[in-house]
């Protein structure tokens, strides 16, 4: 008995000594920095000079009501941050194109499910944007953009040659277009990344008996999308929504970045993007960890939203 239990106390030693890396890691790259950077949140902190003490001074939810708080003023009622409205309405925007994304990487997926000779080699081809640098694919589409000689521009003016029609091409990375510029980019980076990748995996769990059932019921093939395939992924496309979404609220940085540094006249800032500025380049640590703390609260509220009620469509039968 004793010998057992003496076995036991050394199996459960050497298993702790094995998490003990991961432990040390998790503290000091996730769980003190969290911790920090809610503490920064309630206080002004900038770091000017590296002299002893600190210059801090606690000021308790200041931040919060710069941020979330409104004024009056002659004109009406005004934001306290202006500037964070409109650049989580960018976010929202540069957000609408995860629908579209989804339902691409789906449809990629079905084209691409299929017993062919040579289908691994597309199946790889189209996996490689979404592995490849995010840096080297903004540059990529910031010659694609380009007003004077890229490539997007180039063929509408051949368009307008062809039909006697004058198409100077358009200013794809001006204030006016340079979101919907970030949403095509972003829709062609990660179509056939990682969803794709997922649906792929859930049509090919589909029993064949279902189909087979469907065919002798003489359903055509829109009709066994919709009562066969769709309900049967529905959880894969539960899954995704949820991660898009999150990705969506912490996203656009580096395309905003590479494409214009958040410019023309901060229509691609995001965000993410704000507290960048408020972090590395303003100094502003204590505002920029109560940004985002505040995104983290909507992630969890939007995620909390979908589970509950989004759930309810989801067929895991």
């Amino acid at each position: 008995m004793k010998l057992s239990l003496t076995k036991k106390r050394n199996e459960m030693f050497y298993a702790y000594l094995f998490l003990v890396p991961n432990l040390i890691g998790f503290l000091v790259f996730t769980f003190f920095p969290v911790v920090a950077s809610l503490l920064l949140s309630f206080i002004k902190y900038r770091v000017i000079t590296l002299s002893w003490p600190l210059d801090i001074e606690f000021i308790g939810l200041t931040h919060f009501i710069k941020l979330l708080g409104f004024h009056r003023e002659t004109a009406g009622i005004v934001a306290n941050d202006p500037l964070f409205w409109k650049f989580l309405w960018n976010t929202a925007y540069l957000m609408c194109g995860i629908p579209a994304g989804m339902a691409g990487s789906l449809m990629l997926a079905i084209v691409l499910n299929r017993k062919q000779k040579g289908i691994v080699f597309f199946r790889t081809l189209f996996f490689l944007p979404s592995m490849c640098l995010t840096v080297a694919v903004a540059l990529l589409w910031v010659w694609i953009y380009n007003f004077d000689y890229g490539i997007l521009n180039t063929f509408i003016r051949g368009i307008g040659d062809l039909f006697n029609f004058n198409l100077e091409g358009v200013h794809w990375l001006s204030a006016e277009w340079i979101k919907l510029s970030m949403i095509i980019a972003c829709f062609w980076t990660f179509l056939g990344g990682h969803n794709m990748i997922l649906y792929l995996a859930a049509l090919q769990n589909i029993p064949k008996a279902l189909y087979e059932a469907a065919d002798i019921d003489g359903a055509t093939k829109a009709q066994k999308f919709w009562a066969v395939t769709w309900p049967m992924i529905s959880p894969t496309t539960f899954f995704i929504s949820i991660m898009s979404i999150i990705g969506g609220f912490q996203g656009g940085f580096m395309f905003a970045y590479i494409f214009a540094r958040g410019g023309p006249h901060q229509a691609s800032t995001t965000l993410m993007y704000y507290i960048f500025n408020n972090f590395f380049e303003w100094n502003n640590f204590g505002y920029a960890c109560c940004i985002a703390w505040f995104m983290f609260v909507l992630i969890f509220a939007v995620t909390i939203f979908n589970w509950r009620f989004g759930g309810k469509l989801v067929h895991y039968s």
